[in-house]
């Protein structure tokens, strides 16, 4: 490999891929009470069964995002051993990981003049970055500079198309994402609220369907009407611990498309303290977002 590639634990990727690929996790931290807890540690799985518990319970999660210091070791110890490093960071729209990471990389250029750093805002979260960042590395394994990798990100990353619906609207009321009145009467009726990434990054409320079954269903219709080629592509779906509701999206993805390259994966506590359990997300290239 000719160089590394660092991204964050909001990538939400599994310890399969990270391993397959070779990649450098930087870990956000969540706190439940007093004790504080690492999103990501090397080899290890947390137990998320248990933490969408507590998240239904009510538990007030809150969130970090990256150690400089961390962050500056892990830069500094991959150019001390002569390699150049592309990171692909969480959106600067929902965390400061992003602006920590370019921090600390400035100041190495200095120290590592002879080295190439490139540090990418992915406008991305969860397993949206995380294709983003597979994306990137199979361009690597195919060849690819760092020059051109990165160009082929920067070039990209605004057709990674986010949809995603959440089962409870208390949480992305508690994260300000909708009003208490709209939480309230949404959950009353039955509401689910179908939202997107945008191109800055930031989450959007985009509609809304009667009912749960509905909503998944919209998300596949979005695919249809935004995806490139969809039956040729790699297709990542993220879950706050609800897989038989990512698993039915996919089943109707390979029935319009026949696609076999689906990842379901559950969404880091980090980004599930905001989006909250029963949250089902899907990933894809599109024309726009």
């Amino acid at each position: 490999m000719n160089f590394e590639i660092v991204t964050d634990s909001s990538a939400n990727l599994t310890n399969e891929l990270i391993d397959r690929y070779g990649l450098h996790i930087l870990s956000l931290r969540f706190l439940v009470g007093d004790r504080e807890y690492y999103s990501y540690v090397k080899g290890e799985e947390n137990d998320l069964k248990k933490f969408y518990a507590m998240m239904r319970s009510k538990e007030n999660v809150k969130t970090s995002h990256i150690s400089p210091a961390l962050c500056t070791e892990l830069f500094e110890g991959l150019l001390r051993e002569g390699k150049d490093v592309l990171f692909l960071g969480f959106s600067s729209a929902l965390s400061g990981t992003y602006e920590t990471a370019e921090r600390a990389m400035n100041e190495l250029r200095e120290k590592y003049p002879e080295r190439k750093m490139y540090c990418v805002d992915t406008l991305s979260a969860s397993l949206g970055q995380g294709l983003l960042v597979t994306y990137a590395a199979k361009k690597r394994e195919e060849g690819l500079s760092i020059d051109e990798t990165y160009r082929w990100v920067m070039d990209n990353r605004l057709h990674l198309c986010h949809w995603f619906t959440v089962d409870d609207l208390f949480f992305l009321k508690r994260g300000g994402r909708v009003n208490a009145a709209t939480a309230i009467l949404g959950s009353m009726l039955g509401i689910k609220p179908v939202l997107h990434m945008d191109d800055e990054g930031r989450l959007i409320h985009v509609t809304k369907a009667r009912g749960r079954r509905a909503s998944l269903d919209m998300l596949v219709r979005k695919m249809e009407e935004l995806a490139i080629e969809p039956e040729k592509q790699t297709i990542y779906i993220s879950h706050g611990d609800c897989v038989e509701d990512a698993e039915y999206v996919a089943g109707l993805i390979r029935d319009k498309w026949g696609n076999r390259d689906i990842l379901i994966h559950y969404v880091d506590p980090v980004i599930g303290a905001h989006s909250g359990p029963g949250t089902v997300a899907l990933f894809f290239m599109g024309v726009h977002r």
